[in-house]
């Protein structure tokens, strides 16, 4: 791929998701995105390239920021995260919410929705302390065909092999062909929504806990600040956020510090203490 082209592609993802690819990663662009080349009868990348230059075309670059946008994901992904919330997180919020009787948790770039599904097992299993509770789940992703698939709620073999307990599986699925559906049980108690990162998040309201694990590695330094900082201001001083096993908050940000005796989760810094946030775009 020429050095011009790998720049203009770069360039534009970083803008549109703020996803950050080094030249070293130039064979990511050409794996993923020569599907898009030939659905729009380009013969290569280049002549992808060329049609950008030519006439930027909305759904072109939607179309190119969605295919390297996509995500790996599986049920109960490192699995800690999910035993973790349910046996410290969960019961604290209970207690902690015990007037209200509602819980709002985000999970951010959710990709095919396996992650909130999992909470929603988690939540269907505890259903006997939260009888007479309001829970909601919020899975967003940038990534359109995502959140279809997620709202749907049906997955492959390969899929439902990977992560998901067999009796899980036994209990919250049914075959449907060659495929596996969740029950409209778990569906009903996630919301699926399309959201950018890089864009306010106060459109989607306060949260006692976001997920916002293995996102965070694919964008730059100064990106990463930008998205904590809004978290924090999106959480009660009680919140909890859980990154991913290879992020961290230290040397990103001062709003948020580790949970003591809860390895990989962190709660917002007292707001008397924290700077003044970065003003949003």
């Amino acid at each position: 791929m020429k050095a011009e082209d790998f720049d203009l592609l770069s360039r534009m993802l970083h803008e549109r998701s703020g996803l950050v690819l080094t030249p070293d990663k130039s064979y990511l662009l050409e794996s993923r995105l020569m599907p898009v080349a030939r659905s729009c009868g380009a013969k290569g990348l280049d002549e992808l390239v060329a049609m950008l230059r030519k006439k930027p075309d909305a759904a072109l670059t939607r179309a190119i920021t969605e295919a390297m946008t996509t995500n790996e994901t599986l049920f109960f992904r490192d699995v800690k995260p999910f035993e973790q919330f349910r046996r410290a997180v969960l019961p604290g919020l209970i207690k902690q919410r015990r007037d209200s009787k509602t819980i709002r948790i985000w999970c951010a770039a959710s990709s095919s929705g396996q992650e909130p599904y999992s909470l929603a097992m988690v939540l269907r299993e505890e259903q006997a302390m939260l009888h007479g509770w309001k829970v909601q789940i919020l899975g967003t992703d940038l990534n359109t065909e995502m959140v279809s698939r997620a709202r749907a709620g049906l997955y492959s073999q390969f899929e439902v092999q990977r992560g998901l307990p067999i009796q899980m599986l036994v209990k919250y699925f049914t075959q449907i062909e060659d495929k596996w559906q969740i029950a409209q049980a778990i569906r009903d108690l996630v919301e699926f929504r399309e959201f950018n990162l890089l864009h306010d998040p106060r459109v989607l309201g306060q949260f006692d806990v976001v997920f916002c694990r293995n996102v965070l590695i694919y964008f730059d330094q100064a990106s990463k600040t930008q998205i904590l900082d809004r978290l924090a201001h999106l959480m009660p001083a009680d919140g909890i956020l859980y990154l991913g096993g290879a992020e961290t908050v230290f040397g990103v940000t001062e709003r948020f510090e580790p949970v003591p005796h809860e390895r990989g989760i962190y709660r917002p810094v007292a707001k008397t203490n924290a700077k003044a946030p970065q003003a949003l775009v």
